[in-house]
């Protein structure tokens, strides 16, 4: 059971800073496993943007999908009212936040690891933070995939068997060392 007892806010500016009831919440709506990979938490595939009190037994939750459209995000806020709901929070809200669009960067070390002992080669770091330039890229797939490497032997000797894999963030490829075929968490 949590507690709703606000405590104040310390602030910094204008930007409010999570409260430690906030904090734990945030902490349990992280904790619910992403629906297409449960090998993940929403807090290490870093869609759980922020938690908010709103008062007594009210708690809204920034969620911010993979892509848009993404099927899994209604599953998503489904599992994160009921984990609220359990720990005694009567009324929660979970809003879809679109900016800063999510970003495979967002994906915590724990959950690289995590996908990469799953047996999914998890996604190369793309980009530093901050703006990001948008351009017309070639029509046929060009990515260098000299650095991307088999989760199972750990060679880069891999080969793409299909864009597309169980999910629309994977790919599929096969390691052309050990000969087994895996997934690979694309970058976005």
């Amino acid at each position: 059971m949590v507690t709703t007892r606000e405590t104040p806010r310390e602030t910094r500016r204008d930007t409010p800073r999570e409260t430690p009831l906030e904090a734990e919440l945030r902490r349990l709506a992280g904790s619910v496993p992403d629906p297409e990979l449960p090998v993940l938490t929403l807090a290490e595939l870093g869609v759980l943007r922020a938690v908010h009190t709103r008062g007594p037994g009210s708690v809204e939750v920034e969620l911010s999908p993979t892509y848009t459209g993404c099927p899994a995000i209604e599953a998503m806020a489904s599992d994160i009212e009921r984990v609220l709901h359990e720990h005694g929070i009567p009324e929660v809200t979970v809003r879809t936040v679109l900016a800063p669009a999510w970003s495979t960067d967002h994906i915590t070390p724990e959950g690289r690891r995590k996908l990469r002992e799953f047996g999914i080669a998890p996604p190369r770091p793309t980009r530093e933070a901050g703006p990001v330039t948008v351009s017309l890229g070639p029509t046929r797939h060009t990515a260098d995939d000299t650095d991307l490497t088999c989760p199972h032997c750990g060679s880069p000797d891999t080969e793409l068997l299909s864009r597309f894999s169980s999910t629309a963030c994977k790919a599929l490829r096969r390691c052309l060392s050990c000969r087994e075929p895996f997934d690979h968490f694309k970058e976005l």
